[in-house]
């Protein structure tokens, strides 16, 4: 198994009026090439702050970060943006087109902007958007797309660069559940058929199933990790998690899988 991405202890911790903001708490994860991974939980659990640590948009208050064999954390503004723009492709919910550009040009901006060679630039967009089934729509602009095809136009933006990374937050947060359904099912097969490694935060128990590992998160702490994928340091870490939140206990009854932070608190509320 290659290694894509790596997260270690990362904690990020915001100052606000009522206190310290918690976003995200000693949380290690693995994305290996090839696999796509889901992160899940509701809104305020830490999805965004996470997927925003591990793409180098934010930095952590505590933990590194390892893009391939390069530690993200270690680097200086100017190295880690040029390593995102090799490395990293993103996928936004609110599709981050330029109205006034085709299709094309949209996913041909992210490659002029690293100087890729006209020639070459031709054939990546071309290549990216027969990938996400809109080489027909390539002359057309935002405004002449539905929502689903404009999510399209955007992951065809995000792997035109050839990028190890897909990093996707939401990107079906604003379409139907059908459309939505396609958008993950695309994101599926370019993940498995050119050897992405992806995380894809959603709140959305549907797009779940398309995911070869869901890691669950609450209060920004991961909660569970399900998938044959999982790794021994996630697990490990969940584990710790469960430890921490309940004294142990000697029971008769048959072993049943460990409560989560939030199971338990509901457990000694019923119980008094």
């Amino acid at each position: 198994m290659t290694l894509a991405l790596r997260g270690e202890k990362l904690t990020r911790t915001f100052a606000s009026a009522a206190g310290e903001v918690h976003a995200c708490v000693d949380i290690d994860i693995e994305v290996a090439a090839g696999e796509l991974v889901v992160v899940r939980g509701a809104s305020g659990a830490g999805k965004t702050t996470l997927l925003n640590l591990l793409g180098g948009l934010d930095r952590p208050t505590s933990g590194k970060v390892w893009i391939g064999d390069v530690e993200a954390t270690a680097l200086d503004e100017d190295a880690l943006a040029e390593l995102r723009r090799e490395r990293l492709g993103f996928v936004f919910q609110s599709f981050g087109l330029i109205p006034i550009l085709s299709a094309a040009e949209n996913v041909e901006l992210p490659l002029r902007i690293v100087k890729t060679p006209p020639a070459e630039r031709e054939e990546r967009v071309a290549e990216a958007l027969r990938l996400v089934g809109l080489a027909d729509h390539a002359a057309q602009r935002p405004t002449e797309l539905s929502g689903g095809q404009q999510q399209r136009v955007g992951i065809a933006r995000a792997i035109a660069a050839r990028p190890h990374v897909l990093i996707a937050d939401e990107p079906t947060g604003q379409l139907d559940s059908r459309t939505a359904a396609t958008v993950m099912d695309l994101i599926s097969e370019l993940v498995h058929s050119q050897g992405l490694a992806a995380i894809v935060s959603t709140h959305d128990p549907l797009l779940v199933q398309r995911a070869d590992r869901v890691i669950e998160l609450h209060d920004g702490r991961v909660t569970s990790v399900a998938g044959a994928t999982a790794s021994v340091a996630e697990s490990a870490a969940v584990a710790e998690t469960d430890a921490a939140a309940e004294p142990a206990t000697v029971s008769e009854e048959p072993p049943h899988a460990p409560l989560t932070r939030a199971e338990a608190r509901e457990q000694r509320r019923s119980a008094d």
